[in-house]
């Protein structure tokens, strides 16, 4: 069978494959193996594989699955064969999610509703978890609160959105083009603001504070921010890291997706001044660690039932075959996408 695989290199020239894999032989006491039906694409951080000394010549692609259960190991509990399910493979994987059959840890995956479709399940579990992460693990999001999202048409945005608001929480969102603001525009429940980043002649700041009063927000979810009053061209549109500050209310959490932020003292003594609190979004520690792994299934289970009641709402491509997976992954990887792109197989 064949999987999608890449080889580490430049973020920007990498190229992938599809090559012939085979499933190991053996499988191991709580291992389940998993017809895959779909496949979510997601880019590949190489510096998280590179940190985490995971360095491999080839690194496995697509993580995002769903499926079928074809065989359970002696000691798995959860699972029988022909349970539908959805589930992330962790970073250690050996095999690429869009490899027809995976082996897979029963305690990376939860049961897919049946009202729900393999590509819908695939497309919307990571941007789920991640959202959920944010708002409530990060930010201890409260219904009565005010919530920026910086791209907010972004597929993680969207669902960060819809969160929200299902929590009675106002929401006020960017746009990076005028596309992006009219499908803000047009969302429901409706955004309370949609703030026009592609525009000179809106301030993100002014805006936040006129729409709470002065007050500043309760949580950022930003999607990268300036570190520098003069970066390239092509960054022009994140906000820089004092505008964030400046906007943060009292007791406000802002959550960063910038790995490499770097708060100069008087930054910090902003934040100390607001008993504010800074934390880093890294969905990925679910499956590196296996401390709180109970939380990390709950909130699978609680994603998959949001979409399944229609809270959640993905924006997604139509899925593609496998044979179109290589041009697409090159896409999603350099950023060329707006929706999320699932594979059918």
């Amino acid at each position: 069978m064949k999987g999608l695989y890449c080889k580490p290199g430049d973020q920007e020239d990498v190229k992938f494959v599809l090559q012939e894999t085979s499933l190991p032989t053996n499988i191991g006491n709580h291992q389940v193996k998993v017809q895959v039906k779909s496949c979510a694409l997601s880019p590949v951080d190489f510096k998280m594989y590179e940190d985490l000394k995971l360095e491999k010549e080839h690194v496995p692609v697509g993580r995002e699955i769903a499926g079928v259960v074809l065989q359970v190991g002696p000691k798995v509990m959860f699972f029988q064969p022909d349970d539908e399910v959805v589930g992330i493979l962790p970073l250690d994987a050996e095999q690429s999610g869009l490899c027809s059959v995976v082996l897979i840890d029963e305690f990376n995956l939860v049961p897919k509703p049946e009202k729900v479709s393999w590509f819908e399940a695939a497309a919307v579990i990571k941007d789920g978890l991640r959202a959920y992460t944010a708002l409530h693990t990060l930010a201890r999001m409260a219904a009565g609160q005010t919530v920026l999202v910086l791209d907010g048409a972004s597929p993680f945005g969207v669902l960060a959105i819809q969160l929200a608001h299902y929590h009675g929480v106002k929401v006020l969102a960017t746009a990076l083009s005028p596309e992006d603001q009219k499908f803000l525009q047009e969302l429901r429940p409706n955004v309370a603001r949609v703030i026009r980043l592609w525009d000179a002649k809106e301030d993100l700041v002014d805006s936040c504070l006129e729409e709470t009063g002065g007050l500043g927000v309760d949580i950022i979810v930003d999607s990268g921010v300036r570190l520098y009053d003069e970066e390239p061209e092509a960054q022009t549109k994140q906000p820089h890291k004092h505008d964030l500050l400046t906007l943060l209310s009292v007791g406000g959490h802002w959550v960063t997706t910038e790995q490499h932020l770097q708060l100069d003292p008087p930054d910090s003594h902003i934040l100390f001044l607001k008993a504010a609190s800074l934390s880093f979004l890294n969905d990925e520690v679910w499956t590196v660690s296996r401390a709180k792994q109970g939380r990390y299934l709950h909130i699978l289970k609680d994603v998959m039932n949001k979409l399944c009641m229609g809270t959640f709402r993905p924006q997604m491509e139509h899925p593609v075959p496998l044979y179109e997976a290589t041009v697409s992954m090159e896409m999603v990887q350099r950023k060329q996408v707006r929706k999320r792109i699932v594979v059918k197989l």
